[in-house]
Formats: structure tokens, sequence, C-alpha cells
């Protein structure tokens, strides 16, 4: 744990002065954006930001402009105040909880575009969605001003995005991907899991394990195209459906490959079970 109590923010100013107070005596700041509803996977994030600054601050907005008008804005787990025990006894030096009216103050029409890592995948599914992310994300940092910031792998195309759009902006922060904290049966950790019934939860894992088969086969040198059409055949089979996109890409620039001659791949994919749509990659090459 921090050695300080946590302090709670929801407004800029304030914050800025923290971190301002922070940095002048050569404290690192590391970033921990997160939409609450913490889990495990958060508090993996948490620890990863601990190991490498010395205050962390972790932010908790559920952003409205990354869903979509038939999205689950609405229902999106909220308790801010389990979650901000939670971030109390992970040792978070700041929680910063600013409201809609904060970030989208009266007259607010600014929207930041990021072209090429945003089409296709969950780009392609969700208009807006990136615009919507790269945005809340650029004002989130803009606001904290840490050194660092930490995104979850399993939001792959998210974590790309992100890093685009602050290398393309020049805003000096180091963007840094941590890896997918999982359960013991392979499904990736995330707050809509609780969105599963009992039944569909047992088949979720099932999303990871055709995963972790077209990477080995294409480790192995299988097809491409085989592969991915055998991993939709398993998806139909375990109930998933309708399965949006099972792909492979360019680890780096998200273009679509189909092997790994031009260097390492992510395969990724999105699908619903039931209700609940799941998202989740892994790496080979």
């Amino acid at each position: 744990m921090s050695a300080f109590p946590l302090s709670v923010f929801d407004a800029v100013a304030p914050l800025r002065a923290q971190v301002a107070a922070w940095r002048a005596v050569g404290d690192r700041i590391v970033l921990v954006p997160t939409m609450g509803a913490l889990h495990a996977g958060h508090l993996a994030l948490v620890a990863q930001a601990r190991a490498i600054g010395d205050r962390v601050v972790a932010s908790i907005f559920v952003n409205p402009t990354q869903f979509g008008p038939n999205e689950d804005f609405l229902r999106y787990p909220r308790d801010t105040a389990s979650d901000l025990a939670l971030l109390a006894e992970a040792g978070v030096d700041a929680a910063y909880l600013p409201d809609a009216a904060v970030m989208y103050p009266a007259g607010f029409s600014t929207r930041i575009a990021v072209d090429g890592v945003s089409e296709g995948l969950c780009g392609g599914f969700r208009p807006g969605h990136f615009s919507g992310v790269a945005t809340v994300v650029t004002k989130l940092i803009n606001q904290a001003q840490p050194d660092v910031a930490l995104f979850g792998e399993k939001d792959f195309q998210q974590l790309q995005v992100i890093r685009r759009a602050m290398r393309d902006l020049d805003i000096p922060v180091l963007i840094e991907g941590v890896p997918t904290l999982r359960e013991a049966d392979g499904l990736a950790l995330s707050s809509r899991n609780r969105y599963l019934t009992p039944e569909e939860r047992a088949r979720a894992p099932r999303l990871h394990a055709v995963l972790t088969r077209i990477a080995a086969g294409l480790n192995a040198g299988e097809p491409a195209e085989a592969l991915v059409a055998e991993g939709r055949t398993v998806l139909e089979a375990a109930g998933f459906g309708p399965i949006q996109y099972l792909e492979i890409r360019d680890a780096g620039s998200l273009a679509p490959v189909s092997d790994l001659r031009t260097g390492p791949v992510r395969i990724l994919a999105a699908a619903y079970l039931g209700a609940t749509r799941l998202i989740d990659n892994v790496a080979a090459g």
C-alpha cells in the first residue's frame, strides 16, 4: 500500500496542483484510466503503476462518447464506493472522478479522430467509438499530466489508437500496455463478464482457446485461412453469435495480414455470447 491516504478529486485544477507538487519533488506520475467496476485486471494495472512510478493516479469515468446509441452505457456497471475502497487498498495515491460536466462542459465541440489503426475490427462495428476513446484519453492525460499512462492489452486496438494519438499530437507521455489478466480457464477479465449467465460463463473461455489455437497454428506454419475458418466453426458450435470478427492483423499497424512473414501479429476477435459482447486477442510470431 501507499504510505499516504487516497486523495479524491473531481475537478481539474486541484488534481493538477497535487500532481505539480509531486513532480516538484521529483516524483514520477503514472495514470491508470478506468471506467470503474474494478476487477483484478485493473488492480494489475495499478500494481504495475506502483512498480514503475512514485505516485499513482487512477481515474474513473464512464465515458458516454465512446458508447453507441444501442450499447450499454446506461447499464454499464457502476460501484464507486467499492472502487474507491479497492484503489485505497491497492495503494493508489489519487483517484480522479470527474463528471460529464467536467469532461464535456457546455459548448464542447472537439473530437479527435485517429485514422488507420482505428479502422476495421471494433472500429468497423462501433462507429465513433475510437474517436470517443481518443478524445477522452487525451483529455484525461492533459488533465492529470502523468509521465506514463497504462492500458490493458485486452483492448489491443484501443491501445494502438491511443499510442498513435499521443505520438501524432506530440503529447509528452509514455503509453505502456499491460498483458491481459485472465481467469484460470483463460477468460480475459472484463467488467462486462458479470453480464454472463452461469451457463454462458462456462462456455466463454472457448474464445481464448480458439485464439490460442490459431496462434499455435500460425507459429507451426499452418494456413491462416483454414485456421480462421476452423475457429469460427468452433465458436459457433459453442453458441457464440454473431461473431463480429476473427482476424489476423499486424501487431503494430493493425493492417490485415495472412502469415508471419511480415513480423509479429495479433489474432483478434469480438463475438456475442448471449447478450454480452466479448473481445480478446493473443500474439503470434
